[in-house]
């Protein structure tokens, strides 16, 4: 089932996502919320528009799937998720606690709605194509959606997938690039620069779109863009800002891996208010 938002209901969820992601990791008192900001957007495109997804029916064959490969940002999933009916959101509360089903990494069969378990980065674009090809196999026509960090890169796996995409001509696969600029050790252009990351894509035989990250309707067209193509797989390299929304997150490595304090909590939560949400 599709649902059909506005650009102005899908940034509302956005935000409502961001305001749950600062809320989990909060109360997890650990997690990791930069890289999980700064996906929120794409996320409400997904899954508020554009997947084919029910939480009523949470494993049809002929769902959309997603995979997270920066498995570190799953508090941005589980929002999105529950935000979408998949788990009572209130769950989030219980981020990385013992009992929980949330962990600190996506697992499938654990987390309603979680179509592969990541983490160990740079694996995930290899199970979308995995995917990918299944549905080419099976004669099924969903799509498969996959995440990647622009830090993410620096692995060769990665390549060797965009290879194999290729070669498969993967057209009913498509790959956002998180390229917020930053990793755990500060910027990706210092640690292992990546750029120009649309240069290469292309030059693995891929179609590129290049947006704005956090522009609602240009993640939205790309998105359509994609699903009209045909004989190549499709990435769409978001430009983003870690922390995005919350002003003493934004752009600091930093808080790649680190919860706020109570006080850094009720700042950001005011920050995010004041552009709407919850």
């Amino acid at each position: 089932m599709h649902i059909k938002m506005d650009e102005k209901e899908l940034y509302s969820i956005s935000n409502q996502i961001r305001q749950l992601v600062v809320e989990a990791v909060y109360y997890a008192k650990s997690g990791h919320p930069g890289g999980s900001l700064s996906i929120c957007d794409i996320l409400a495109v997904l899954f508020f528009k554009q997947m084919k997804v029910e939480p009523s029916d949470a494993e049809n064959v002929n769902r959309d799937r997603f995979v997270l490969s920066k498995g570190h940002a799953a508090p941005a999933y589980y929002a999105a998720l529950a935000l979408r009916g998949f788990f009572d959101k209130e769950e989030l509360k219980n981020l990385r606690k013992i009992d929980s089903f949330l962990q600190g990494h996506p697992s499938r069969g654990k987390v309603p709605g979680v179509d592969m378990s990541t983490g160990s980065l740079g694996q995930g674009l290899s199970a979308a194509n995995g995917m990918a090809l299944a549905a080419k196999a099976d004669g099924k026509d969903y799509r498969v959606y996959c995440i990647c960090g622009d830090g993410e890169l620096q692995e060769g796996q990665i390549w060797e997938a965009a290879m194999s995409a290729a070669h498969y001509r993967l057209d009913n696969l498509t790959l956002f690039i998180d390229c917020n600029g930053l990793q755990i050790d500060g910027k990706v252009r210092d640690v292992m620069n990546v750029a120009p990351v649309s240069d290469k894509f292309k030059a693995f035989g891929w179609k590129v779109f290049e947006v704005d990250g956090h522009d609602i309707a240009a993640v939205d067209g790309a998105v359509e863009a994609a699903k009209a193509l045909k004989g190549s797989p499709v990435a769409i390299v978001c430009n983003t800002v870690k922390g995005k929304g919350v002003s003493f997150m934004e752009n600091q490595a930093g808080w790649h891996g680190a919860a706020p304090d109570e006080q850094q909590f009720k700042t950001a939560m005011e920050d995010l208010k004041r552009q709407g949400g919850l």
